[in-house]
């Protein structure tokens, strides 16, 4: 009887360290690599590119927003009228350029023609009164300050039916081909300026310039915005990554890509991972790890991608890393 409770006893003890064991290699496998860390914060401080008085915030703390939502406006009325200002001296400045490329319309060409032929026909009469002058003054049947009026009348007549006979040919050969590249060139400069305009207008809107989640909202319509004043404060939770150091004999026993995963004190559930980013360089111990081994030594930072598909990981929270060496690529 004895002998048996003796051998009973033997086998529940050899019993409860089997179930120890597995419970043991269950919980914490063998060939795992224990890292501590902190999930990583990033963080955006969303600011207006130029200043104005906030018409509209259109986000709440705590609001997850999508890529190029609208969250905030500025007053651009000022600019608004500007632009339109301009865009109507572009239109004035484009029929300008169309009208000297096509040239001179028929008609203005026609009155140019009529001027020609009544300057010669001025002309024509000048020099009659010019000659006959000339021959009363021979027999001094006029004085010489009339024989002199019709000498002027004539050169007058003459500069007349020069001038317009220029006017004609201006006319008939169009805008010079420089005046032609100014005006284009004065153009384009205002379009230039009616797209910067444009653009500054468009920099009264502010969009959330990735998928993040609205931490603070920092001002509230009418408010003064600038670059220099943030309106929101966003956090980037996508992708999330736990940031943590191995020591240089850890080093060789961690490979990109190997899977882990990530335990927190919130929730006993694992978040999956993988190893992402191991870094080339050794750096000093960051003040956030204070162990008393560590302190002084060299380590690696290991960044680890998380599949957080539960949405349990919060930015900063510290987490122990399981990375799973049986894993390796």
């Amino acid at each position: 009887m004895k002998k048996f409770i003796i051998l009973f006893v033997l086998l529940l003890l050899g019993a409860s360290g089997w179930s120890a064991w597995r419970l043991y290699c269950a919980e914490e496998p063998a060939q795992a690599l224990k890292l501590y860390g902190n999930v990583d914060i990033r963080q955006v401080s969303l600011a207006f590119e130029q200043g104005g008085r906030l018409t509209d915030v259109l986000a709440e703390e705590g609001d997850l927003v999508e890529q190029g939502r609208l969250l905030a406006r500025v007053d651009v009325t000022g600019l608004t009228l500007e632009a339109d200002r301009l865009r109507a001296q572009i239109a004035a400045q484009e029929q300008n350029l169309l009208k000297m490329r096509r040239g001179n319309r028929p008609e203005e060409i026609a009155r140019a023609e009529a001027a020609l032929r009544t300057a010669e026909a001025s002309l024509e009469q000048a020099r009659r009164n010019d000659n006959r002058m000339a021959s009363l003054r021979r027999g001094n049947s006029v004085s010489e300050q009339e024989r002199e009026n019709a000498r002027t009348a004539l050169r007058v007549a003459q500069g007349q039916r020069d001038e317009a006979a220029h006017a004609l040919a201006l006319l008939r050969e169009g805008y010079r081909a420089e005046d032609i590249a100014m005006a284009a060139a004065q153009l384009d400069e205002a379009k230039a300026a009616l797209a910067v305009l444009e653009h500054n207008i468009s920099l009264g809107n502010l969009y959330a310039p990735t998928k993040a989640c609205v931490t603070s909202r920092l001002l509230e319509p009418g408010d003064m915005a600038s670059s220099a004043t943030p309106v929101f404060l966003l956090s980037l939770t996508s992708p999330k990554w736990v940031r943590a150091y191995v020591t240089e004999t850890q080093l060789g026993r961690i490979r990109s890509g190997m899977q882990a995963d990530i335990f927190t004190d919130s929730f006993p559930e694992a978040v999956p991972g993988r190893v992402g980013y191991i870094s080339p360089t050794a750096e000093f111990t960051p003040k956030s790890v204070q162990t008393e081994e560590l302190r002084t030594s060299l380590l690696y930072e290991v960044r680890i991608v998380a599949e957080d598909g539960k949405d349990r990981l919060r930015l900063g929270m510290p987490v122990t890393v399981m990375v799973r060496e049986e894993d390796v690529p």
